[in-house]
């Protein structure tokens, strides 16, 4: 697993591959806007900084956290994608759904990982209340979204 950054400056910015060259899928959930839109824009921008055109960073988006196997597995089968990252954000409640949920995305992300040639990047967060979300999603534990990008330009060069 990748090191947190809290923010861009936590890492070594030289260290990071040019992304000029490359193509990225992005899939995100609609599920909680605030936390992934926030998310969204960290990932975007930071592999806007590592040198992605716009015109080849590509998003869809899908209802919720689940179906992002289904959107990460859609972008697999277009082979022209570097590397694809998955944004999404589930908060526990007070059932097991959070639990079904959070294994059920991770274990489908792997499997994929596992069983394709282009490296699926896992950006889902699961925490215990809508405060440590925000906390990772551009507070003041840095954005999720930026770790995930610096970790797709990195998985595409393997």
């Amino acid at each position: 697993m990748a090191t947190a950054l809290h923010n861009l400056s936590d890492y070594d910015f030289d260290a990071v591959p040019d992304a000029s060259n490359m193509i990225f899928g992005i899939v995100v959930a609609e599920w909680n806007p605030e936390i992934t839109g926030a998310l969204l824009q960290g990932c975007v921008s930071t592999l806007e900084k590592h040198g992605a055109l716009p015109e080849n960073i590509h998003v869809k988006t899908v209802p919720g956290s689940f179906e992002l196997i289904y959107g990460a597995h859609q972008m697999t089968l277009n082979d022209g994608y570097d590397a694809i990252i998955i944004l999404g954000s589930v908060i526990r409640g007070e059932t097991p759904h959070f639990d079904y949920i959070c294994q059920g995305v991770t274990q489908g992300i792997a499997r994929l990982n596992a069983t394709n040639n282009i490296p699926v990047i896992y950006g889902l967060l699961t925490t215990n209340d809508l405060q440590q979300a925000k906390d990772r999603a551009g507070g003041r534990l840095g954005n999720k979204g930026d770790e995930c990008a610096v970790v797709a330009i990195k998985m595409a060069k393997f």
